[in-house]
């Protein structure tokens, strides 16, 4: 597993702290206080981000383990700019619900910056995974026996 350097680790702790104070300014006054109920697609979104935020906040602390939190969000955001905002710019169909939402995505460009991505590579694209049954791997034993 590649070595992350401090500067890197403090890069992530950094994208961490930026989203967990964006989201606690934005999002947990309204999940505090609402004045009414919220309908089921805001009420998913709102809960959501304040979970994101939660994980965030762990993710100050523990910036390697809290990566796939960064990959979801990163992930999630070029997807929506894809399939959703760009076929709008493309068609002319862009409104302010959009365009509000592609400035907000657009903060996605800090997690690739700050992302240690040979780390990433080692850690989850050639590392094996986890076995998928109950059986005990064998441990090797490089011609030795116990």
């Amino acid at each position: 597993m590649p070595q992350v350097s401090l500067f890197r680790l403090y890069s992530l702790r950094a994208v961490y702290l930026i989203i967990a104070l964006g989201l606690a300014l934005v999002v947990w006054p309204s999940v505090i206080r609402h004045a009414e109920p919220w309908g089921l697609s805001q009420g998913v979104v709102k809960c959501m981000l304040a979970s994101f935020s939660l994980l965030c906040v762990l993710g100050i602390r523990y910036p390697l383990q809290m990566i796939p939190v960064l990959l979801w969000e990163l992930t999630w955001k070029v997807i929506w700019l894809l399939v959703v905002a760009l076929p709008a710019w493309q068609s002319g169909t862009m409104d302010e619900a959009i365009i509000g939402t592609f400035i907000e995505c657009m903060v996605v460009v800090i997690i690739p910056l700050a992302m240690p991505w040979k780390y990433v590579y080692s850690r989850y694209i050639q590392q094996p995974g986890d076995r998928w049954n109950g059986a005990t791997p064998k441990l090797a034993t490089h011609g030795s026996q116990p």
